[in-house]
């Protein structure tokens, strides 16, 4: 999808952050902050993930955004219940200021990021404030507004870049030198740390400072969607005007950006390899994992690469048909896109040679962690293609000329956990 393009100079009222009061755990009502959080909903790839997390604390915040009652109904239901439970009990409590907050999380190797969570006006696509790369599956969408319409919050921030080095993160930095409001360790070894900057000046600075710049989504495109179309259904002013979100200004700290792998279901390596035979080149590769994922490194910097595997073997597809990809990749799309993995995998692979539906989930799966997706299709009998992931630069770029990518097409990170703090929308 192509639209408008947007420069930055031409957004014109920018980023309207706006303090809230938090809802945070209660401390002492829980095992620890590390058992009631959670990766995003949508990065929850363990087999065992959801039962996990269930099971790491009566109160994870889990049962809030993939409650697991039997229909669509019932789990929206249960949500808000549990919800209102909480908050009666005093599990989940609010701030009594409203408030940014300054949120850190740094692993174990050392990469440390911060950033400023708060509610962001939500905005259209055309006025060219928030910049969308990614297309939504409105299944997806419709699942997480009826969440959100039943809980009437916003229970995990999306993730937005913004490249600044201004003022709003001088007054990170300076907000990260005192004691935190909350500081915790999850299982995956990053360290957490949260601040609240409630004084107006601190806040009138970062306001100022955002007011005349654009934001790219990093993660939480369907939230995003989501947001819109709440919004749309309320007259407004309404809550739903804002949204929650995290901004990370990636001119001081960069995000790592990874690739989201897919997992065929119903179509075995062999049968894959028989339909690319004459029109990829293909390999196999008898090494494991670390070293697989090097070489495709390696082919990725000549040309559209992949990786099969599921058979026990990894097998390499590169070097394209160019007259297979002239008939299969539109023509009316920038040269950047037109030469991305994610393109030539969804027009070309998936909708021509191995004709999969791109958004039947009976299909194909859509998971962040290399090593689960190889699993997960040795032991079901599918097929995972493993992807290299695409340059923050060449995204930004595509999102600025309102041209949207492949839907999963990268995975920004280290994303935000979730059940640090929320939103309430009537509080």
């Amino acid at each position: 999808m192509k639209t408008a393009g947007h420069s930055e100079a031409t957004a014109r009222r920018g980023l309207e952050l706006t303090p809230f009061r938090g809802l945070r755990y209660d401390p002492d009502r829980v095992g620890s902050l590390a058992s009631v959080t959670s990766p995003p909903y949508d990065v929850v790839v363990r087999p065992d993930g959801l039962h996990h997390l269930e099971s790491a604390d009566p109160y994870n915040i889990v049962r809030l955004i993939l409650p697991q009652a039997g229909t669509p109904s019932a789990r929206t239901e249960q949500a808000a219940d549990t919800l209102r439970h909480w908050l009666d009990e005093g599990i989940l409590t609010a701030d009594r200021e409203p408030g940014l907050y300054v949120y850190e999380q740094q692993d174990t190797d050392g990469m440390l990021q911060r950033g400023v969570i708060g509610t962001l006006r939500v905005t259209d696509p055309a006025e060219g404030v928030v910049l969308p790369h990614e297309d939504v599956m409105p299944p997806v969408v419709a699942d997480r507004a009826a969440l959100m319409r039943a809980t009437r919050a916003n229970l995990e921030p999306l993730l937005l870049t913004y490249r600044g080095d201004g003022t709003a993160a001088e007054v990170v930095e300076r907000t990260a030198g005192r004691p935190p409001l909350l500081a915790t360790t999850t299982e995956d070894g990053f360290h957490h740390r949260l601040w609240s900057v409630t004084d107006p000046g601190d806040v009138g600075r970062i306001r100022a400072d955002l007011a005349g710049r654009q934001a790219l989504i990093a993660d939480g495109h369907h939230r995003w969607a989501t947001y819109l179309r709440l919004r749309a259904e309320h007259p407004s002013p309404s809550p739903w005007d804002h949204g929650l979100v995290l901004l990370v200004d990636t001119a001081r700290y960069p995000l790592r950006v990874r690739a989201i792998h897919r997992l065929l279901h119903g179509l075995p390596v062999a049968d894959a390899l028989t339909a690319v035979a004459g029109l990829f080149r293909t390999r196999r590769l008898d090494v494991r994992l670390p070293q697989a994922l090097e070489v495709l490194a390696d082919a990725s910097c000549e040309g559209n690469a992949f990786l099969l595997a599921g058979d026990g073997a990894f097998h390499l597809l590169d070097r394209p048909d160019p007259d297979l990809l002239a008939r299969t990749i539109p023509a009316d799309r920038p040269a950047a896109w037109r030469s991305l993995d994610a393109a030539v995998l969804h027009t070309t692979l998936l909708e021509h040679v191995w004709r999969i539906p791109e958004d039947s989930p009976a299909h194909i799966a859509y998971i962040h962690d290399t090593a689960a997706t190889v699993e997960k299709a040795e032991r079901d009998g599918g097929t995972a293609v493993l992807m290299h992931p695409v340059r923050e630069e060449v995204v930004r770029d595509l999102a600025r000329q309102g041209v949207t990518m492949p839907r999963k097409s990268t995975s920004f990170g280290p994303k935000p956990a979730s059940g640090l703090v929320l939103r309430a929308l009537d509080i």
